[in-house]
């Protein structure tokens, strides 16, 4: 897996932009909110995102992955290597974490993304 494959996966739901925050963390956003963070300069590539409550323990405790810094307390995981998961299971872990975060979007910013009618 690549950041390239990652970013083709994640420019395919509606509304996502991308941008750089702290210096080097290329994230991917919708309605401003991020939904995976990757640290793309970091060898192997890591990368962070949100998962569902009910799987959080499950899969923090799995090699390579660990509560995300910062943000473990909003269920985020944190993933040492990009590599570790199959393109399938990014396509997974990559909707997952966009559709949880873009729920929670106020429904004026919903509707202006195009995600509700």
């Amino acid at each position: 897996m690549t950041i390239e494959e990652l970013q083709a996966i994640c420019k395919k739901f509606k509304g996502v932009t991308e941008d750089i925050k702290w210096e080097d963390h290329l994230c991917f956003n919708v309605g401003d909110k991020m939904f995976i963070i990757t640290s793309p300069n970091s060898v192997p590539v890591s990368a962070s995102f949100k998962v569902n409550d009910e799987e959080f323990d499950e899969i923090s405790s799995r090699k390579g992955f660990m509560p995300a810094p910062y943000l473990a307390r909003y269920k985020w995981v944190h993933l040492d290597d990009i590599n570790r998961l199959t393109k399938k299971q990014w396509e997974q872990y990559a909707k997952q974490s966009y559709e949880l975060i873009a729920s929670k979007l106020p429904a004026k910013t919903k509707k202006s993304l195009g995600l509700i009618k």
